[in-house]
């Protein structure tokens, strides 16, 4: 028996399922290096190096030979960051691999687990399309606080683009410290600690400063090398997750 280690990006986790069905391995589990998790006294861990161009294999794979849908799904799944949401969506690809894109219809597990929880991620999204409010910071800045149970921040700012086209705005997940930041052009996520929050008094500079940072000062080349951990997911991505 073998537990498979990542390093918790969506990259990461393509890596492992693309290094368990080539090894033809059975991970008992798939875990996060920084997820807490019992071993079994009888499995050995492996800890999976994330490689883009496998990743990038898996997606063309599920996309060809299962659905867009089915990736959709995986996804969102891993969006939700629900405990063990890792391995079922292994053995969902796994399966659908071996059906095709019928592969929804089998509604037991691992497709109804796979269903119930890429269907709370899109619930919740749905949600705060409604409910995000934002405020009006100096210099036209408008920052939308939210604390959400799961990582939908990237599927919210596609929405707030098109909504607050000519706006420049700072959705900030405060649970996660992370932000998607938009200057009328285009959207970047980014980490925002808690620490760079310090008030929401109009006459505050802290987002002055980050905006520079940001969108002045740093180079789209630079911006795409963001820290990998926890659930950042590469931004060619997100344009598959959006319903049209």
């Amino acid at each position: 028996m073998v537990i498979y280690l990542y390093d918790g990006s969506f990259e990461g986790l393509l890596t492992s399922i693309y290094e368990a069905y080539y090894r033809r391995e059975e991970p008992e589990e798939i875990h996060s290096l920084a997820s807490v998790y019992t071993a079994s006294l009888f499995a050995s861990s492996v800890t999976i190096e994330t490689d883009p161009e496998k990743a990038e294999k898996v997606v063309q794979s599920i996309q060809n030979k299962i659905s867009s849908q089915a990736f959709r799904h995986s996804a969102y799944a891993f969006l939700s960051e629900a405990k063990g949401a890792e391995l079922f969506i292994y053995q969902y690809l796994r399966l659908g691999w071996k059906v095709g894109p019928d592969v929804d219809r089998y509604l037991v597990d691992p497709v109804w687990t796979i269903h119930q929880l890429s269907g709370k991620v899109a619930k919740e999204r749905h949600r705060m399309l409604g409910l995000l409010r934002f405020r009006l910071l100096r210099d036209d800045i408008y920052y939308g606080p939210m604390e959400t149970d799961h990582n939908i921040l990237g599927l919210l700012a596609p929405h707030f683009t098109r909504r607050l086209a000519d706006q420049n705005w700072i959705i900030h997940d405060k649970k996660r410290s992370m932000a998607a930041l938009y200057n009328q052009k285009e959207w970047i996520l980014t980490d925002l600690n808690r620490e760079q929050v310090i008030s929401l008094a109009p006459e505050e500079k802290e987002y002055q400063a980050l905006w520079k940072d940001y969108f002045n000062n740093v180079t789209i080349t630079e911006r795409k090398n963001l820290k990998q951990q926890r659930s950042y997911m590469p931004f060619r991505y997100w344009s598959y997750l959006i319903e049209k």
